[in-house]
């Protein structure tokens, strides 16, 4: 007994048929006739043969050459190879073949189309029948058990759909790539997955007008709360393939009218850093001398002044503990970019003391580790004294350890402003 959608296909098939031959006021006994013919035609034991004769006339792709250009599945020499992908699925993040579960698509002679339908016909155990047919399954076995020809010679027959040809051909007509490999190269034609393509057009049609969400941009526009709300994509663009002939380049391209979705790729718009962030060094990459050239003349005067008192002395660590405040602010400009930065590779030559100072994302590691603490003031501290020489030049005076732990010491009191 066949399977109801099997005897649907058939009886459908029938009777569009008989729509055609059958006219206004034609002679009863003509149409008994067509009738009959109609259920010779129709009957599993005669359609069976004839579309396992025609099934060669089609080829199932996962991704058609016509896609690339109508003509491309000829070739000068001899007919371009048909690509069946079977991608295994891995959670890697891409959109390919085997990730995506997706139908495969058919080209070749429109007439065939019929046989197409048939071998794609979906049964009550969500199998395709041309999945049973190539695994050989009972039903299968059952369906291909008639007396008009042979099994093998059907199944033969219906699976030169899915068959092609072991020798890989390709066509001028399609976009060649070829990559470099070693002494030699690879040449790679692109090809349209067209399957992955239309199930993304329908995703996008779902998400777009769906009952839901139509539903959901009604109650927006009336002010009212939606309990599911909706998502969108912007900036979509349309691609047509085989302008008013669809059907010449493939199946599935017929069936949605050759119009497909493309999503918008451009570069990402980059947000303008507003301070440098150090790649190396903070104090070579971010701290510039001249910068604080007013502190350190100023510092300079106070260190030549003759008067050792309370007051010059005084005065020296003001200036000091200005040019550390400005330091630190400088710091807390690169904090307030985002958690993490320094996790990225361009920053993988920082010295992970500085990190630990700079980004937020250390945050705890700042607070309990205290000598991370301790050795990025002493580079502070030592940064000043070489900062000084770079500015006065000549005029620097020659400072020594009892100078440099003196600038450490000082910072060391606000160290608080770096927590």
């Amino acid at each position: 007994m066949l399977d109801s959608k099997i005897q649907d296909f058939l009886n459908d098939r029938k009777t569009k048929s008989l729509k055609k031959i059958i006219t206004e006021g034609m002679d009863e006994h003509d149409v008994q006739c067509v009738h009959l013919e109609a259920d010779e035609e129709f009957n599993i034991n005669n359609w069976l043969p004839d579309a396992a004769r025609r099934a060669g006339q089609i080829s199932m792709s996962s991704h058609p050459c016509t896609f690339s250009h109508p003509s491309g599945r000829k070739n000068k020499n001899s007919k371009t190879s048909t690509v069946i992908a079977n991608g295994a699925f891995s959670t890697d993040g891409f959109i390919r073949s085997g990730n995506v579960s997706a139908d495969l698509d058919a080209l070749g002679n429109a007439a065939a189309l019929d046989v197409y339908k048939f071998l794609t016909i979906e049964l009550s155990d969500g199998k395709q029948l041309i999945s049973h047919i190539e695994q050989e399954t009972e039903l299968a076995k059952n369906l291909l058990s008639i007396p008009t020809a042979s099994y093998e010679e059907l199944r033969l027959g219906l699976m030169a759909m899915k068959e092609s040809d072991p020798a890989s051909v390709t066509s001028s007509k399609i976009k060649q790539v070829f990559f470099p490999v070693l002494n030699d190269y690879h040449q790679l034609s692109v090809l349209t997955p067209s399957g992955i393509m239309y199930v993304l057009r329908n995703r996008i049609q779902e998400m777009r007008f769906g009952d839901v969400i139509t539903k959901a941009k009604e109650q927006r526009k009336k002010n009212e709360i939606s309990i599911t709300g909706f998502d969108d994509i912007y900036n979509l663009g349309v691609i047509g393939y085989g302008g008013t002939k669809p059907q010449n380049i493939s199946v599935l391209n017929n069936q949605y009218g050759g119009k497909a979705y493309l999503l918008q790729s451009i570069p990402p718009t980059l947000k303008p850093e507003k301070i440098r962030l150090p790649n190396t060094d903070f104090f070579s990459n971010c701290l510039w001398p001249n910068q604080f050239k007013a502190n350190f003349e100023l510092l300079h005067k106070c260190l030549t002044d003759s008067r050792n008192n309370l007051k010059v002395r005084t005065r020296r660590d003001e200036i000091l503990l200005s040019i550390f405040d400005d330091i630190v602010r400088i710091i807390w400009q690169i904090r307030a970019n985002e958690k993490g930065w320094s996790l990225r590779e361009r920053f993988d030559s920082l010295p992970k003391v500085q990190k630990i100072i700079l980004d937020n994302h250390w945050q705890n590691e700042r607070d309990e580790n205290g000598q991370a603490l301790e050795a990025f003031l002493k580079n502070a501290a030592r940064w000043i004294i070489l900062a000084y020489k770079k500015v006065l030049g000549n005029e620097a005076l020659a400072l020594n350890d009892d100078e440099l732990m003196h600038v450490y010491y000082l910072i060391e009191e606000q160290k608080e402003g770096l927590l």
